[in-house]
This record gives C-alpha cells, structure tokens and sequence, in this order.
C-alpha cells in the first residue's frame, strides 16, 4: 500500500505527481492491469512461450 502525506505547503497537485510515481515505482499499475481480466492457465503459458521466443529472437539481433 502506498501513503503520502502531504507535506507543508505543498500543493495537492504535487502530492498527486508523488503518489502516482511511488505506485508506478511498485508496479500497482502493472498488476492492476494484469488482474482486469481473468486468462486461463493454457492462455498464460501460450504469451509465456510467445515471449520467451520473441526475447531470443531479438537477443539474436545484437550485431
């Protein structure tokens, strides 16, 4: 969980800016993101190997 207290005379808008840099930082976008939608287990490992290859492919390219 994320908490920022704003400080003295700092405005709302500069608080706001501090808490979404401290979700990012934590990667609660990330995982809300993934938990919006339910994928069934074969679908995960199917992106999972689609990913793997994509990495080696581009890992390939490096002149």
């Amino acid at each position: 969980m994320v908490f920022v207290k704003v400080r003295d005379n700092e405005s709302i808008e500069e608080a706001l800016r501090r808490f979404k840099h401290d979700c990012e930082r934590n990667g609660i976008l990330k995982e809300i993101k993934r938990r919006e939608f339910y994928m069934a287990p074969s679908l995960k490992r199917k992106i999972k190997s689609q990913e793997a290859r994509r990495k080696v492919r581009k890992g390939r390219r490096g002149y």
